[in-house]
């Protein structure tokens, strides 16, 4: 098991290029299984999760093939759905939370669909209803074996209906879309899923031949088509990547310019941490942070604690309450996050208290953090990443810090941020990985 060494205490100053969206890249992935031609995508990141996908494909018989860094093409001409029911395919596809996406462009194409108990962060319940009610509304037959975990789905034709989601499931929304783009006749669905990546994907199809209008919205209208041509197709940058290196450069008091960040893609991102008094510039598609010895949380018009809470797009993401929790550890003031969707995320905050943030764990959902305003440094300390988003902020404390920390298992963190170590160096910062 691999882990990061950490001196910290060192201002960084230097440019980032963001990497490609990991969220967008695990739902574009999957969208080539809807055509026998070739689809090429470009910008995809070079991490973990991203990568077991690719290696998932080519063993259902996608044939892939390495442009240069990043673009790849993709031709699902001959697969093997046999492979399907091998054990080989349930390990690989129960390794990461992305294969779930891969079904729906199965039982659209070749009318059946199988996934074993998908893998991922453990950060609470992520339920799969979402998905096989809207391929059920389609008119699939589902079945769920409850001792192997094994989900199936098969539908001689799917038929446009209307669908209207329980929850704004981004990976449900996107599933059920890559079913209906062949389905026989309209489907809409309604309160649908419209981040960023939904709506890359959603134009992505439309590039391919699919007729979905309402993108941007949570009203999607889908007209069936016979059949899916190629494409081209480039993954945006990765906007918790981008909220991460604005934490990052607060906490470090560094001078960081985050290039091409793609601002009409970023919702309330910007705002959210410009309330939490951190300076942030628009220098044309590039974002500047200048370094900055204090910031101030805002409080709302009547005097009353800020709170933060995660919401569906175009509201705050989810993946970004880590990073705000641990950027208002050193500002000036408190904020109450408020993380509504996964009771389990906040489960890190132990290790932050152990190396003396004032931070009050409420219950599972809700934490308290009283900013120390720099009075006091964190100190090094050792500790273990339970989560990709957990290990990214467990990363930017350390670098705060004064002294050494260790960071175990950064296996998490590599199955989201593409070189992380070696970029965070080449701005100054001291992490060494080790084992």
């Amino acid at each position: 098991m691999a882990s990061f060494e950490i001196h910290g205490g060192k201002p960084l100053k230097g440019e980032l290029v963001p990497q490609g969206a990991k969220n967008e890249a695990l739902q574009v992935l999957c969208a080539p299984l809807l055509t026998e031609e070739k689809v090429t995508i470009s910008n995809l990141p070079d991490i973990v999760d991203v990568n077991k996908l690719i290696n998932l494909l080519q063993a259902m018989g996608v044939k892939v093939e390495k442009v240069e860094k990043g673009t790849y093409i993709f031709q699902a001409k001959d697969i093997n759905l046999e492979y399907l029911l091998s054990n080989d395919f349930k390990d690989r596809a129960s390794s990461l939370r992305g294969s779930v996406m891969i079904v729906g462009p199965l039982l659209a194409r070749f009318g059946v669909g199988y996934l074993p108990k998908p893998g991922g962060d453990k950060i609470g319940r992520r339920r799969m209803d979402t998905h096989f009610e809207g391929f059920a509304k389609l008119g699939a037959n589902f079945e769920y074996d409850g001792k192997t975990h094994f989900y199936s789905v098969k539908a001689k034709k799917l038929n446009g209906t209307y669908i209207h989601l329980d929850e704004a499931s981004v990976t449900g929304t996107a599933n059920i879309v890559m079913a209906a783009v062949l389905a026989e006749g309209e489907t809409t669905i309604y309160n649908a899923a419209c981040e960023p990546y939904l709506q890359q994907l959603c134009k992505m199809l439309n590039n391919m031949g699919a007729k979905i209008s309402g993108i941007s919205s949570n009203m999607l209208t889908i007209k069936g088509v016979k059949k899916l041509k190629g494409c081209f197709h480039r993954v945006l940058p990765d906007m918790i990547e981008i909220g991460s290196f604005i934490g990052l450069a607060a906490m470090t008091k560094s001078e960081i310019t985050i290039k091409d960040v793609s601002w009409q893609n970023l919702g309330i991102i910007p705002t959210i941490f410009r309330r939490m008094g951190i300076t942030i510039e628009k220098k044309g598609d590039d974002m500047f942070i200048p370094a900055q010895d204090h910031y101030e949380i805002q409080s709302f018009i009547d005097g009353s604690i800020m709170t933060i809470a995660d919401a569906p797009w175009p509201g705050f993401t989810p993946d970004l309450l880590s990073i705000i929790l641990v950027t208002a550890i050193q500002a000036k003031g408190s904020v109450l996050v408020h993380q509504k969707m996964f009771e389990s995320r906040l489960f890190f905050v132990d290790k932050l208290i152990d190396m003396g943030a004032q931070i009050i764990l409420c219950d599972p959902h809700r934490a308290t953090v009283i900013g120390m305003d720099r009075q006091q440094n964190l100190r090094g300390i050792q500790m273990t990443s339970p989560d990709i988003r957990a290990g990214v902020s467990l990363l930017i404390a350390a670098l705060s810090a004064e002294g050494k920390s260790t960071i175990h298992n950064i296996e998490q963190i590599d199955r989201g941020y593409q070189d992380i170590d070696f970029r965070l160096n080449n701005l100054g910062a001291d992490i060494r990985r080790i084992g």
